[in-house]
């Protein structure tokens, strides 16, 4: 089959002037007038002509709809109503998202009718307002606001969209926009052990979608029902909406009942190895995930998995070899690196430890953890000066006590003993409960010749009752 990848008709987010007093919930009404006719219902019927169930879809190209691929399942025909009224049958299916629970729908209407929407492939911001345009079948189109209450990564899948906007089984589909009227999701309600999840799956996944060749509803529905895959999918998402309220005891068994009708899923594999890495059971998370890495030997995170699992039961050359390999899959990855650097440390291999951490900063700059470790192994070795230059780049993005006092050790033993009295000093003052730091100052006086401030320190300890009294007493009375 010759896929092409989906061309969308963008239309431009129309801009409004807001006076300085007026609150962007005032636009609200002008907001669901303009998109309100982006929105469709969607009717499904069997072979027979039997209604079987109803949700929501929208225009993405005059020709195209998207909804929830659950909403059309075991269909043999489907209906579109329009926000005036007006009804038509689809002509079929283009592409399916299984994992995303998407459907593309191909569809003839006349182009005035077919108001495509913008799609955002961005993430949206947590807290952001949006609103849900559903059209319930037999109504002119229901509409719910809220907030995006939070924007999660799910390793494995990508971001999953959580909202306080309620959605009603008939708004499956539904886009979800925000204030501009673009596109930030697809609504989809799941049920998970008894309580209903809104979320909505990422716009940005439409434009990962290939359409491919026209299927008729029948057909790709008696072949959906021929394969297990199909059946996996659909416990997969059952599983993603537990997943998705980290709830991994619940969302664990239907991963599992996914790979038990369809041993080939990938990523349903890899669901399992998360979770019962994340439930603590690591001999079972390695299993899995190394399944998952059979079948997809060019992921690197099923990779990172098991690298994960490993370390956690203390195989520390086996986690090592899993990072390496997810490294080579995805050279972009610093939180990796910085995995291999921990691997190293443990088994006490502290020039690759620091090779690790640098490649890891060289990625991402600004990862503190990385920073800390690469300027505590540089300590370790004795290389102050190194020490010193990592340190004080900590300091650009985690300015604490805790950093200052590791900046006040390294240029002590550098023999730089007022630069380390101005760190230490700046630690205690920062958190004078930080008693090693206030030892440490001490320490720093004595060496730059100032017994009397160390005495300070030391009967400031004292008064404390602190273990690093005794340390000082010793150093202040040899």
């Amino acid at each position: 089959m010759n896929l092409r990848f989906i061309k969308f008709l963008l239309v431009p987010a129309t801009i409004w002037a807001l006076a300085a007093s007026a609150s962007g919930q005032d636009y609200l009404p002008d907001l669901v007038r303009r998109i309100k006719p982006s929105a469709v219902a969607v009717e499904t019927f069997d072979a027979s002509g039997k209604s079987l169930s109803r949700g929501s879809g929208f225009f993405i190209a005059p020709d195209r709809i998207i909804t929830n691929r659950h909403v059309i399942e075991r269909s043999s025909r489907v209906e579109i109503l329009l926000n005036n009224g007006r009804k038509y049958t689809a002509r079929g299916i283009l592409a399916v998202d299984g994992e995303g629970d998407l459907a593309l729908i191909q569809v003839s209407v006349p182009p005035e009718f077919a108001i495509a929407l913008p799609i955002l492939d961005t993430a949206p911001e947590e807290g952001e307002s949006i609103v849900v345009i559903g059209n319930p079948f037999g109504l002119e189109g229901s509409v719910s606001n809220g907030i995006v209450s939070a924007v999660r990564e799910i390793p494995g899948y990508g971001k999953i969209i959580q909202i306080t906007a309620p959605i009603s089984p008939g708004s499956s589909g539904s886009p979800v926009v925000n204030m501009r009227g673009e596109v930030i999701g697809i609504a989809t309600l799941q049920a998970a052990e008894g309580q209903s999840l809104n979320f909505a799956v990422p716009s940005g996944r439409i434009s990962r979608m290939e359409a491919g060749d026209l299927q008729t509803f029948a057909s790709a529905n008696s072949e959906d029902r021929q394969t297990r895959r199909a059946v996996a999918e659909r416990l997969y998402s059952r599983g993603l909406a537990n997943l998705s309220n980290d709830d991994y005891a619940k969302a664990l068994p239907y991963f599992e009942q996914a790979v038990a009708t369809d041993a080939t899923y990938a990523e349903a594999w890899y669901q399992v190895g998360f979770c019962y890495g994340i439930l603590g059971k690591h001999e079972e998370s390695v299993k899995a995930s190394k399944k998952a890495a059979q079948l997809r030997p060019a992921w690197p995170e099923t990779h990172v998995n098991i690298g994960a699992s490993n370390f956690a039961l203390g195989r520390y050359q086996e986690a090592v070899d899993s990072y390496k390999t997810a490294a080579r899959l995805d050279q972009t990855n610093a939180d990796t690196q910085f995995a291999i650097g921990l691997c190293f440390e443990k088994l006490g291999r502290t020039n690759e430890e620091i090779l690790a951490y640098r490649r890891a900063v060289g990625i991402k700059p600004d990862l503190v953890s990385a920073i800390e470790r690469l300027g505590k192994a540089y300590f370790k070795q004795k290389r102050y000066k190194d020490s010193i230059e990592a340190f004080e780049q900590l300091r650009t993005y985690k300015a604490d006590a805790e950093t200052y006092n590791f900046l006040g050790e390294s240029y002590l033993a550098e023999g730089k003993f007022q630069e380390s009295v101005d760190a230490f000093s700046t630690a205690v003052n920062m958190n004078p409960n930080l008693e090693k730091a206030r030892y440490n100052l001490g320490r720093a006086y004595i060496k730059s010749g100032n017994s009397a401030l160390a005495q300070v320190q030391y009967e400031i300890l004292a008064a404390n009752q602190s273990d690093w009294a005794d340390r000082l007493y010793i150093l202040l009375n040899p």
